[in-house]
């Protein structure tokens, strides 16, 4: 925590005489990268919790909410401290905490157990128990737990869903499991819970809630980015409105997302989001789909700062401040659309990928008339003879090639995965050159340090701000570990925002 970086945290070792003062600052900056617990209460709250501060004898500080709850501590019920943005190391950090807690927050766990997460992330159950306890305070199971009692909380407080639909939604195994679990967590009854509901809640078979994102946050941009990539009968973007079909574990769905158009640093900022699902099962990985989308727990604090200084981003970002990453909800979507739009506009490629939606993509219903089909799937694609497809036969070659390889599973795309293994497969496809695989790792994988020097966009960019593109990638260099951001502010200082990153020159391989 040196430095009050929230994203410098070592999890593993807590410095509790910098966290005191962030408890006595009651900075947001730090919700969701600690916890403090309080002995003489036996209660645990996040850092800006407007609570009376306890004295510096009385707290612990934890790396997570399970390890609060672990301990013996209940969640404040005053500032939900369950319900914060996730740590921003956790996010960025290619490391074995960072996976597991991508996939634990997807649900894998209660999909595949903890062996299901273990195979994942190549290690034995009991290794990585012991790995996860030593650097984030609780095991699979714990951490697990922690999340399936914030989702309970969330559908008894925003929905009219039965409490038996809502603990197997939550993904409890049984009803006295998640009893059990809501009173300790909370030192309440689920039907106490209910009681105090805090948002409007939907018609059954909706859920509404509120997805936390750390401010400064520039929702404005980011709707019109999603925008202009928006592909009919999959997605639509109505005035401040973004919505999408979701594949998802269990059934299919689909999200209607209301971003901030702008917060300041300091704000408490929130994506408004209305979920319709075939199974409620599907509610955590549907949550945190959205949250990789919006890029909800990324540190634009840290961002800023490491920009201020450069003469070319310092001026941007304090023009812009909070530009996220555009994330998504699908990894294979992403790198499916990468390859269709290989050297081609934006308008180009979202016709092509238009064509393929409706002549191969499942039909759904949805009650909504502008979504009707998830987009195809990578089995589905792979299954088609490339000379067929309405695109070049290399770019066909190679849409084919790289479906194949997502449908067998040599390729995961998702924020579990090994990102530089990840790429080294991907460039070992046919047809997918370095633009299209650090495309989908800026995209698919949220990796925050990927530039796209060949890039079309970044080379007007840097031109019209008087640089030479020719030393893009050199200039890059100095924006480590951030590049990905870099990206970001670049892109919109072009006329009418972003261009379509589908328009890098960048060859593709052979």
């Amino acid at each position: 925590m040196s430095g009050m970086n929230p994203s410098a945290q070592d999890l593993s070792a807590l410095d509790p005489a910098a966290c005191y003062r962030v408890v006595q600052g009651r900075d947001r900056r730090f919700d969701g990268v600690f916890y403090t617990a309080v002995r003489t209460t036996g209660i645990y709250c996040r850092p800006s919790c407007p609570a009376r501060t306890p004295a510096l004898g009385n707290v612990t500080f934890h790396p997570t909410a399970a390890a609060a709850q672990a301990a013996g501590y209940r969640a404040c019920k005053r500032c939900l401290p369950d319900a914060t943005p996730g740590s921003p190391a956790w996010d960025v950090e290619a490391d074995l905490a960072g996976r597991a807690m991508r996939l634990i927050g997807d649900g894998l766990v209660d999909r595949e157990s903890v062996q299901g997460l273990a195979d994942r992330l190549g290690y034995t159950p009991r290794h990585l128990n012991r790995l996860l306890l030593r650097q984030l305070g609780a095991g699979p199971l714990a951490l697990a737990r922690a999340r399936r009692a914030q989702t309970a909380r969330v559908l008894i407080e925003t929905t009219d869903l039965g409490l038996a639909e809502v603990a197997f939604a939550a993904g409890f195994a049984s009803v006295r499991q998640f009893n059990d679990t809501i009173r300790e967590v909370y030192a309440m009854a689920p039907s106490q819970l209910r009681g105090h509901r805090r948002h409007p809640h939907g018609p059954h078979g909706t859920v509404r809630l509120r997805v936390a994102v750390r401010t400064p946050y520039a929702g404005r941009a980011l709707l019109d980015f999603l925008a202009r990539r928006a592909l009919p009968g999959v997605e639509y973007v109505d005035g401040d409105t973004y919505a999408r079909t979701l594949r998802l574990p269990h059934g299919h769905g689909w999200v209607r997302l209301r971003l901030p158009e702008v917060a300041a640093a300091g704000q408490t900022a929130f994506a408004e989001a209305e979920f319709w699902l075939t199974d409620l099962r599907d509610l955590s990985a549907a949550v945190e789909r959205v949250r990789r989308l919006v890029d909800a727990d990324c540190d634009p604090i840290a961002v800023a700062a490491a920009f201020a200084p450069d003469p070319l981003l310092g001026p941007l970002v304090a023009r812009d401040p909070g530009l996220r990453v555009p994330g998504h909800v699908d990894g294979d979507e992403v790198a499916m659309r990468a390859v269709l739009g290989q050297q081609i506009s934006v308008a180009g490629a979202r016709t092509v990928a238009t064509r393929l939606v409706r002549e191969h993509g499942e039909q759904i219903v949805t009650g909504h008339p502008e979504l009707t089909h998830l987009f195809p799937d990578a089995a589905t694609l792979a299954a088609l003879d490339p000379q067929t497809l309405p695109m070049p036969r290399a770019r066909g070659r190679a849409l084919t090639g790289l479906c194949a390889a997502l449908a067998d599973g040599d390729v995961v795309l998702d924020r579990g995965a090994d990102r530089e293994e990840t790429r080294t497969r991907l460039l070992a496809l046919g047809g997918i050159g370095p633009w299209t695989a650090d495309y989908v790792a800026l995209r698919a994988l949220g990796h925050p340090d990927v530039f796209l020097p060949t890039d079309i966009g970044i080379r007007d960019a840097l031109t019209s701000l008087g640089a030479d593109p020719r030393a893009a990638s050199s200039l890059a260099e100095t924006w480590r570990p951030w590049r990905s951001y870099a990206q970001v502010y670049l892109w919109h200082t072009l006329a009418g925002g972003p261009p379509a990153p589908e328009e890098g020159p960048s060859p593709c391989g052979p």
